[in-house]
């Protein structure tokens, strides 16, 4: 495998300082144990980290299960479960006048899922599954009176898995416009396949889609280029999001600044394999590219970023837990399928041993740890980092989800890069 050993990762001087104060935005998966089935016919899929009011069930092996509550006018409702491998499970709520509500539940090895509601008047309604093995998912529901209803685990209208991009782009053109401060956003999704626009063209792109779908990966085609990347629970994405500064810009100091910060969060909880992070193409790797990082010539990140006129964000995927053989596998198989086998094609050729996971590598073993890490890299910079809530008390800027600008961005990227 070949390593471009000839680019400096670290930060060339102050020329990439940070801001004094960033806000905070999370948006991660619960751990690393929902991580997708790389293997299996059935991999998680959807799914939000509710902040405000769940609804899920455990229905044990219980042949017939039904849950049912009715969480009137209070502001937070909680109820979690698990449905095991139960052969029908009914969960059903009236949010009534709640100000949040959200409903949630994974599947297991369920026949039959149905999950109904009626979300009244609540101001946000968000549903969200993962399906496990289930061979049969309803999600049905009246939003009624809903100012925003989304169903994040489906890549239907409200734009699915295309939500986080959605979010970084909202984000950084208020930035751009002085609305809110510079921020940090992590965030991660239970499983999916983000694809470049070129991979969108391949001849047999939706049958390879297709299958995907069918194996519980959602798909959709992201805006900021390159190719096809996996998405689940040990994958970490780590974005800045930051407004353009006056003079002339060098987008390679951008790609070295998030490549040291990664190399420092490393270093947190094990420095022996920070210091053998190198960045350069590692050819056989999916979505290859001059700012690969890697260790021992087995890639574990990628780096992007996106330009706006007063504004841009440089993002990362960081593959923490689990194998990155297996995601290797998955992605060489979309191409497989995608090319219809014609070498003639313009494709990355996948070589799974060329990926690596850190905790492969002597790196982190989990995304939570790996997490905290990233936030202490950061704030060791001299950077304040003030969580997104605080943001709200203080200055009333609030970006969520399921933000009708969210959402309307989220549909608007769906359509204009649709096959």
């Amino acid at each position: 495998m070949m390593i471009n050993k000839g680019i400096n990762i670290v930060e060339p001087g102050a020329e990439r300082a940070l801001p004094n104060v960033m806000v905070l935005f999370e948006h991660l998966s619960d751990d690393d144990g929902k991580a997708a089935k790389y293997g299996g016919s059935g991999a998680a899929e959807g799914g939000v980290v509710a902040e405000h009011a769940v609804i899920a069930r455990e229905a044990g092996e219980a042949e017939h299960v039904t849950l049912a509550g009715d969480a009137g006018k209070t502001e937070h409702a909680v109820m979690a479960g698990d449905a095991g491998e139960a052969e029908h499970a009914v969960i059903a709520r009236e949010a009534g006048e709640a100000e949040h509500a959200v409903i949630a539940r994974e599947a297991g090895e369920a026949e039959h899922v149905t999950l109904a509601g009626d979300a009244g008047e609540a101001e946000h309604a968000v549903i969200a599954r993962e399906a496990g093995e289930a061979e049969h998912v309803t999600l049905a529901g009246d939003a009624g009176k809903t100012e925003h209803a989304v169903m994040a685990g489906d890549a239907g209208e409200a734009g699915g898995m295309l939500v986080p991009f959605a979010f970084e782009e909202t984000l950084c053109r208020d930035i751009g416009a002085g609305l809110a401060p510079p921020a940090l956003h992590l965030w991660s999704h239970p499983a999916g396949v983000a694809l470049g626009l070129r991979d969108s063209k391949l001849p047999r792109a939706d049958e390879a889609m297709a299958g995907l779908e069918r194996r519980g990966f959602r798909t959709a085609v992201r805006h900021s280029g390159g190719a096809a990347v996996p998405l689940d629970a040990g994958i970490v994405n780590v974005a800045l999001v930051l407004p353009k500064t006056p003079g002339k810009l060098d987008f390679h100091d951008d790609f070295r600044l998030l490549a040291s910060l990664i190399q420092e969060a490393v270093a947190v909880s094990h420095p022996q394999a920070a210091a053998l992070i190198q960045a350069g193409e590692i050819t056989g790797s999916y979505c290859p590219g001059d700012f690969d990082l890697a260790i021992g010539g087995r890639k574990f990140c990628g780096i992007a970023q996106r330009r706006q006129s007063s504004a841009y964000f440089v993002h990362a995927f960081v593959v923490v837990s689990g194998s990155g053989q297996e995601r290797g596998e998955l992605i060489r198989g979309f191409y497989e399928t995608a090319s219809g086998g014609d070498e003639s094609l313009a494709y990355p050729r996948v070589r799974p041993e060329t990926i690596a996971a850190l905790s492969e590598l002597g790196g982190p073993a989990s995304a939570a740890v790996f997490v905290s890490s990233i936030r202490q890299a950061i704030s060791g910079r001299g950077v304040q980092l003030k969580p997104a809530a605080l943001l709200r008390e203080e200055t009333g800027y609030d970006l969520q989800y399921a933000d009708q600008r969210v959402l309307e961005a989220a549909r608007v990227l769906r359509e204009r890069y649709a096959r």
